[in-house]
């Protein structure tokens, strides 16, 4: 999808049963390019569910409001007169867990003729693209990551569609370069959405190295974007990529259903 990060995969139909060898070579292609996007989709909530189960447990989602019946698919959803979107800003989902998911499969169920893209960002391109200097400071630091300061608060632009405020208890620290469980290779693990600040730093300290993190991750060149049609099906590797959701379709509507996979810890 761009010269670093984001792939395709044609001729795979999720609703029905894959083969272990198509399962590997899918796992393999997502370690490798971060997020895979699946075209023209026609999933019942079953067949979505069955598809993610393939690949790890599902992780039911403490925040977000749940499909009708369905509390392994959570909703990812924007009404024609809401202002506000879900996932508005750079993030890695689930760090604040003490092993952050694998992943999450989003489909589109309804989306608007135009905007309401999707931008991932590689961590492994952020990380390769830093000094050595600057890789043998990060290479023992380790951050702190919580859900308090996103989710433990009422947020009435989002009524309806987060909640449960009072279980946002999760802390965790993880290495700020973590080596892939799947492919090996390193990548930068502090995101805009999630993380504080250094093991053992202050606020204060932690603030200006976190923000050239930042800054130098979100590059164009180490980013891919998705235009959703009705049908899409986009895996993401949360170990390996940021994803930011565009909120540029006021007066559209825009309806997802989002499964996401249990991971294991990091190092």
């Amino acid at each position: 999808m761009s010269g670093t990060a984001g792939a395709e995969i044609a001729g795979v139909d999720l609703s029905q049963d894959l083969s272990e060898q198509t399962v590997e070579g899918i796992r393999d292609i997502l370690a490798e390019y971060g997020v895979v996007v699946f075209r023209e989709q026609t999933l019942t909530p079953e067949q979505h569910i069955a598809a993610a189960r393939r690949f790890g447990e599902v992780n039911i989602n403490r925040f977000f409001a749940h499909a009708d019946g369905y509390p392994e698919i959570a909703l990812v959803s924007k009404e024609p007169d809401q202002k506000v979107n879900i996932g508005g800003g750079w993030h890695t989902d689930h760090s604040y867990d003490e092993y952050p998911a694998l992943g999450s499969m989003l489909y589109a169920r309804e989306v608007p003729p135009s905007g309401g893209d999707t931008m991932f960002a590689s961590m492994y391109a952020a990380y390769d693209a830093l000094s050595d200097g600057l890789k043998h400071t990060l290479s023992g630091l380790r951050a702190v990551h919580s859900s308090r300061h996103v989710f433990g608060m009422e947020r009435p632009e989002l009524k309806g569609r987060i909640g449960n405020a009072g279980l946002a208890t999760q802390d965790a620290i993880h290495p700020v370069v973590i080596t892939h469980p799947d492919s090996g290779k390193p990548a930068l693990y502090v995101n805009p959405g999630f993380t504080l600040r250094f093991e053992g730093w202050t606020d204060d300290e932690s603030r200006p190295l976190l923000a050239f993190l930042y800054q130098h991750a979100a590059r164009p060149e180490f980013t891919c974007r998705l235009r959703w049609r009705n049908g899409s099906l986009a895996f993401w590797d949360n170990r390996s990529t940021w994803h930011y959701a565009l909120n540029d379709y006021h007066g559209q509507r825009r309806l997802m259903h989002r499964i996401t996979i249990e991971g294991g810890p990091l190092h």
